[in-house]
């Protein structure tokens, strides 16, 4: 990311909440296995890649900022994938401890 006036001083901050265009999804797939279950589900029930709007979402590790680079990890993304928000993470406001997948019990 080169620098930009809407890129924050993000030192301190350990995670980041990012949204990316999954560009080479197949947006036909309606359906999807998802790895935790062998039944298959509705692409809005499973994190599948593969959905009509394929806009994926990563809560990241922020490793360093560089002038107007941000090296994170755990970015489930492949190499070239579009970036197109990021922000930041708040555990008191983002994280939902008892929080449910119907079909995953």
């Amino acid at each position: 990311m080169s620098s930009s006036p809407a890129l924050p001083t993000w030192r301190g901050a350990t995670h980041l909440i990012l949204l990316y265009w999954l560009d080479r999804a197949d947006r036909s797939m309606l359906k999807a296995f998802p790895p935790y279950d062998r039944k298959e589900h509705g692409v809005f029930a499973t994190r599948s890649p593969n959905r009509p709007n394929p806009i994926g979402v990563g809560i990241v590790e922020l490793l360093e900022v560089s002038g107007g680079k941000l090296k994170v990890r755990g970015l489930d993304a492949m190499e070239g994938t579009p970036l197109i928000d990021i922000k930041p993470y708040f555990s008191e406001v983002d994280s939902i401890p008892n929080a449910a997948v119907g079909w995953r019990k």
